[in-house]
């Protein structure tokens, strides 16, 4: 560590505890021995952006008016990169990119990139993902760049799906909760999943990695370790902008 560490901004409160765990998870990942070799972490905690999935599916306003103007504040306030604790808000990535004078990671391109790493025998990948991040068909299109088929939560399985969720932001995560989305998961894994992405910041908080009988991704964990890796300059930063889906 040292004076080439860069700062990370988060935007995040989409939802809180999500940005928590998004937190935890990059304190996690850095290898410190003590409170001095850790790294500046800045995060915009903003619960009030609207709800992305309403957005997308054109019953309520745009977030990237928000977004976009989180990324400039952070970017105002030193950070030298962002990274947003949510997947289906990076359906509003154009805008945000567009408005940011530094460089934005995207959860999605760095877990496809992870997935077509690990899994790119695995068959299909199926992908616990919110009714937005999927009429959005943001993991679809990144996996299909990478020769991935990708599985999702449809019908009666995707409103229960989201049901969980917003459960999970209310608060509960009991193990109803828990059994309700390991449940989801199975039925991706019987359609033919030979691994699972939890393709919403909200799944982590119920899944462990060894809750279901296949490898379970966490893209916030993906997220974390490549925003420290950025960050201690172990690897470059993306140089051009990935188009959003």
């Amino acid at each position: 560590m040292g004076d080439r560490d860069l700062c990370i901004g988060v935007i995040g409160g989409l939802g809180p505890e999500a940005a928590v765990d998004f937190f935890a998870k990059l304190v996690k990942a850095t290898p410190a021995a003590s409170d001095q070799e850790h790294l500046r972490i800045l995060i915009d905690n903003n619960p009030k952006v609207p709800n992305r999935n309403d957005a997308i599916a054109g019953r309520g306003p745009s977030p990237a008016p928000q977004l976009a103007e989180a990324a400039r504040g952070l970017a105002r306030a030193g950070a030298d990169f962002v990274v947003m604790a949510c997947n289906t808000a990076h359906a509003f990535e154009r805008e945000i990119r567009a408005a940011c004078p530094i460089p934005f990671v995207s959860m999605i391109e760095e877990t496809a990139d992870e997935v077509a790493r690990r899994f790119s025998g695995a068959g299909s990948i199926g992908v616990l993902a919110a009714a937005g991040c999927i009429d959005a068909r943001l993991y679809h299109r990144a996996f299909e760049t990478r020769g991935l088929a990708c599985l999702t939560p449809e019908g009666d399985r995707r409103a229960a799906f989201m049901d969980l969720i917003y459960r999970i932001k209310g608060g509960d995560t009991g193990p109803a909760i828990r059994s309700g989305m390991a449940a989801i998961g199975e039925a991706l894994i019987a359609d033919g999943a030979g691994a699972i992405v939890a393709g919403c910041t909200e799944v982590p908080l119920v899944l462990a990695p060894d809750a279901l009988p296949c490898p379970l991704l966490d893209a916030t964990e993906v997220l974390a370790r490549r925003a420290v890796a950025y960050a201690r300059g172990e690897i470059p930063l993306p140089t051009e902008a990935r188009p959003a889906a």
